[in-house]
């Protein structure tokens, strides 16, 4: 999705798993190792196809200030369907079935409310929940909204995911960041969730 950059692969040392670490505007699928990012107001979704324990994560963000009131998802949703649909045609060239994808979903905080006049998060979270409703995505799990960064461990081989709630100090980056690739997109037309806070 992002042809500039390639996602970071690491080595976690905290779940001792191989890990891909995703950025706005980036996507990773797989069958194996630990998917990660840091989310704002941009929103990722978890797909997952249990029977052939396929997994993949995008990070994006809806471009944009809205449309017209008689339109509310118009230019908005070409981008996030385009982000969505990169995501399931990866897994399903890795051999997932689109039918059997369960979903979980996170971010949409409040931390760039005032740009261009549109709570961002909000609107990120109305169009992903909408986009798997419509697609008949069943969602497993989902932590939106809200007004603090989180940090997300997708583990793809059992579907699990792991969101710490970061606290508000460390958000400036993250606001830094998707300001940026919000300014940039101006230009162009399983497992149960383990909840946990980061430690203060």
């Amino acid at each position: 999705m992002n042809a500039t950059s390639v996602p970071l692969q690491y080595f976690d040392r905290e779940f001792q798993v191989e890990a891909v670490k995703i950025l706005p505007g980036q996507y990773h699928a797989g069958r194996q190792g630990a998917i990660t990012t840091v989310l704002g107001s941009c929103v990722s979704t978890c797909l997952w196809d249990p029977a052939e324990r396929i997994g993949g994560m995008n990070h994006f963000m809806l471009p944009g200030d809205g449309a017209s009131p008689g339109s509310p998802w118009a230019a908005l949703a070409r981008f996030g369907v385009y982000a969505m649909e990169v995501l399931i045609n990866e897994m399903i060239r890795l051999g997932a079935d689109r039918r059997r994808m369960v979903a979980k979903v996170f971010g949409g905080a409040q931390l760039l409310a005032g740009f261009d006049r549109l709570d961002v998060g909000a609107k990120n979270s109305e169009f992903v929940l909408e986009f798997l409703r419509v697609e008949g995505v069943r969602v497993l799990a989902q932590d939106l909204l809200d007004v603090c960064p989180r940090k997300v461990h997708f583990f793809v081989d059992s579907g699990k995911v792991q969101v710490k709630r970061l606290p508000m100090a460390p958000a400036e980056p993250v606001q830094r960041r998707e300001r940026e690739y919000l300014k940039g997109l101006a230009g162009k037309g399983g497992g149960e969730v383990e909840m946990f806070s980061a430690p203060r």
